[in-house]
């Protein structure tokens, strides 16, 4: 029997999860489609856009995204702790940014009378801050206004997606960082890219050229020449490109964010395009603590190749250490990034944390158990 998804969703706590939308018929309706010959290749960046808009607003930060050409995946953390404890007036304005209503222009600063006349009416501001840290709202908020569009350059009626979002929730460092090698991967998977820096409308992409181009800012000139001063401009402008997505931890702060207690480093949040992104909360692991992005886009290159080449090459003895400490597969990790998305359903957690759950839940078992076993090295 499949388990709803909102026995495994609590609005109260800060919550990572996996979510899939594809197209009706999995038609080509975001890319280039062979069939008919038409160029869809701009709704991506809709998709991407959009999702960029939406971290402004939400209570939901993001961990990563890919956009393809018939689908696309996001990996969603809630923050319903961030979001209590926003002001009155700030609540109404990020939602009215969203659903401006009647004479509101969506994605425009609402009227101070409309902020207002919302504050007043507390039962719908309830319900409209609890909404800006719901996974359900988020992606209707992304996937409706997409369609909407979509369907208006057609000029037809009817579905654009093939149905409701499909939704995982991810259980721990190990089952995120394997989810988002996964979905940076999509595009080299697909064989759409061969590495991902060439790896279009993805958040690993955006990722390496924001890194990129903060190194080289660290050595640009005390006096650039002119032609310097363009260079440094647009590092400037591609160092920002990654803002709208979870930050890694920091090689300084690494440390102490293994050794502190959640409740320690609870406030380690960085404001980012006026939302939070929290290293840590007092629900939930830190995100991947044990990782820099330095190391994360090395793991995402090796294994981006590894796929590519059809070949197993031998994983490199200083990112070794990094798949051990989250009891991952190391020698079978390429072959499980591949095949992520068969492992799991509902839930991606260790065996013993599936077990745990499924008792909580009044059952015997919860689907994943196989996936858990080939994945982990450690079945408690």
């Amino acid at each position: 029997m499949a388990t709803p998804r909102r026995l495994l969703m609590n609005p109260a706590f800060s919550e990572v999860f996996h979510c899939t939308s594809r197209c009706v018929r999995r038609a080509f309706l975001c890319g280039w489609d062979p069939a008919s010959g038409r160029d869809f290749e701009h709704r991506r960046l809709w998709i991407d856009e959009r999702i960029s808009e939406l971290a402004l607003y939400f209570g939901i930060s993001v961990i990563s995204s890919s956009v393809m050409s018939n689908h696309f995946h996001i990996i969603l953390r809630t923050e319903p702790q961030w979001v209590a404890s926003l002001s009155d007036a700030e609540v109404a304005r990020r939602w009215l940014c969203v659903f401006p209503g009647p004479g509101g222009r969506r994605g425009h600063p609402p009227e101070a009378q409309a902020i207002e006349d919302l504050c007043l009416d507390t039962k719908k501001l309830a319900l409209c801050r609890s909404r800006l840290s719901d996974i359900s709202w988020f992606m209707r908020s992304l996937n409706e206004p997409i369609a909407r569009r979509a369907n208006a350059e057609d000029e037809c009626t009817g579905r654009f997606w093939e149905g409701r979002f499909k939704c995982r929730r991810l259980d721990g460092d190990a089952a995120i960082l394997a989810c988002m090698i996964y979905v940076d991967l999509n595009p080299v998977r697909a064989g759409m890219a061969t590495t991902p820096e060439s790896s279009d409308f993805t958040s690993g992409q955006d990722r390496i050229i924001a890194n990129q181009a903060r190194r080289k800012l660290a050595q640009a000139p005390d006096n650039p020449t002119p032609a310097q001063q363009i260079a440094i401009e647009q590092a400037k402008k591609d160092a920002q490109c990654d803002q709208w997505l979870v930050p890694f931890a920091s090689p300084e702060s690494e440390k102490g964010l293994e050794n502190a207690d959640h409740a320690d480093h609870a406030d380690l949040g960085r404001e980012t395009n006026g939302s939070y992104a929290f290293l840590g909360t007092n629900s939930a692991p830190s995100f991947l603590s044990h990782m820099t992005l330095e190391s994360y886009l090395e793991l995402l290159d090796w294994t981006g190749r590894q796929i590519h080449a059809k070949k197993r090459g031998v994983i490199p003895a200083h990112l070794r250490p990094i798949l051990e400490r989250l009891n991952l597969q190391v020698d079978a990790w390429v072959d499980n990034v591949e095949n992520y998305d068969s492992l799991f359903r509902r839930l991606a957690a260790t065996l013993g944390r599936l077990r745990e759950l499924a008792g909580s839940l009044g059952r015997s078992w919860l689907h994943g158990r196989a996936g858990a076993r080939r994945l982990y090295t450690q079945h408690a």
